[in-house]
């Protein structure tokens, strides 16, 4: 009688473990079917926010923006200026590029220097016609419809000229007995030729549709130069002075220039 109690017992717990089991495999089998019926819910609402994102890209796509290409010509007015204000020295100067690509320009610039050097031993009149041609790189980054150039230059620079000497003192050592030697007749030399190398760094604003106003500096490295009999090149036109038969010069340009628009490309 006692053995029974414990059976029944047995008996409950194994009924109890086989129910809970087939329950628990019963929620198992259940789950993918909702995880289905999620996924199908929430299906038309991510191809909806998808739809609504979309539109909202093309407007930024189809912007497009046009460079303008053509040649661009003007002078250095700032030539102009200082032949106004300074008795001893004639400029003019006309300059140019042409854009190649977005960034780079062919550049060339082409003038004539009159010059006179008076100081206490000499006075020289230094003449000639000169020519630059090279390339700028625009490291600017305009926005939309801006033409604007903060850029940097290379050139390779010539020149021909001539000098009169129109009169000279030479230099003794004994100032005090001997009188100063003086130059009886004005000379000349001619057919003088001078290269050098050139860097700039300048910038250029469109002030008005297709009108530009510049300003540039520039560093010059004298490569060659013909030397007169016994005498120096004290300015060539377009490198400057030459300081003492130093090698390097600098020089500044304030422009204005005008494009003649031939074409445009997208960027």
């Amino acid at each position: 009688m006692k053995m029974k109690p414990i059976l029944l017992y047995r008996i409950n717990l194994i009924a109890f473990f086989l129910v809970a089991t087939m329950s628990l495999q019963g929620q198992n089998d259940t789950i993918p079917e909702i995880t289905e019926t999620i996924k199908t819910s929430e299906a038309p609402k991510t191809k909806k926010s998808k739809s609504e994102v979309k539109p909202s890209s093309t407007p930024t796509d189809s912007v497009k923006i046009k460079l303008k290409y053509g040649l661009r010509l003007g002078g250095d007015f700032g030539k102009l200026i200082r032949s106004s204000l300074d008795e001893d020295y004639k400029g003019f100067e006309v300059n140019g590029d042409f854009r190649i690509t977005k960034r780079i320009y062919a550049a060339a610039e082409l003038g004539t220097e009159e010059k006179n050097t008076i100081n206490d031993y000499m006075d020289i009149t230094s003449k000639g016609s000169y020519l630059k041609i090279g390339v700028d790189y625009n490291m600017y980054d305009n926005w939309l419809n801006m033409d604007n150039m903060i850029y940097f230059g290379f050139r390779i620079g010539g020149s021909t000229f001539s000098h009169d000497l129109n009169e000279a003192t030479i230099y003794t050592t004994n100032q005090y007995w001997a009188p100063q030697l003086t130059l009886p007749n004005k000379l000349e030399f001619n057919g003088l030729t001078a290269f050098w190398a050139e860097l700039q760094l300048g910038l250029k604003a469109e002030i008005l549709t297709n009108l530009y106003m510049g300003l540039n500096v520039q560093v010059r490295l004298l490569a060659t130069e013909k030397v007169p009999d016994n005498f120096e090149n004290v300015y060539i036109p377009g490198f400057g002075k030459t300081y003492d038969s130093s090698a390097i010069g600098a020089g500044y340009s304030y422009t204005l220039s005008y494009r003649i628009p031939l074409f445009s490309k997208y960027k």
